[in-house]
C-alpha cells in the first residue's frame, strides 16, 4: 500500500487550506503528496510542501488514523509549522488560513474531513 501525506500547517491558531487546481478541481485539502521510495513520511511531506507552496515546514507530530483514498492508497496527516518562507500556491489556485470557526467555510475533500475535525479543538 502506498502512503500519501498531508500537512496540517498551523499558525496563530489558524489552519492552512489549499484549493486543488487539478482533479478533483475545487476541492480543499491539506497540502501534500505521495511518499516516494526511500523517503520517510516526514521528509516526503517537507519535499511536497517545498514543491507545492514554496516554503519550508517542520513536522511536529502525526494525527491519529489513516484514510483509504483509493486502491492501494492511504492518507495520513501531520501537524506542521512554517520554518521558512510564506506559502504561495503553485499547484493550487487559492490558499486560505482558517480559524476554528471558519473550517466549514470551504468544501474539504472527503479524505481530509476526519483530520480537520480532529484539528478543530486544537485551533480553538
Amino acid at each position: 500500500m502506498s502512503l500519501v501525506v498531508g500537512a496540517a500547517i498551523v499558525r496563530d491558531g489558524r489552519l492552512l487550506a489549499a484549493r486543488r487546481a487539478t482533479p478533483p478541481v475545487g476541492g480543499w485539502e491539506l497540502p501534500g503528496g505521495k511518499v516516494e521510495l526511500g523517503e520517510t513520511p516526514s521528509a516526503a511531506l517537507e519535499r511536497e510542501i517545498r514543491e507545492e507552496l514554496g516554503c519550508a515546514i517542520t513536522v511536529t507530530g502525526w494525527l491519529d488514523g489513516a484514510v483509504e483514498i483509493g486502491p492501494g492508497l492511504r492518507l495520513r496527516a501531520a501537524l506542521a509549522t512554517l520554518a521558512a518562507g510564506e506559502p504561495v500556491p503553485r499547484e493550487h489556485d487559492v490558499i486560505r488560513w482558517l480559524d476554528a470557526d471558519r473550517l466549514e467555510a470551504v468544501a474539504w475533500l472527503p479524505a481530509d474531513v476526519p483530520f480537520v475535525a480532529k484539528l478543530r479543538a486544537s485551533l480553538g
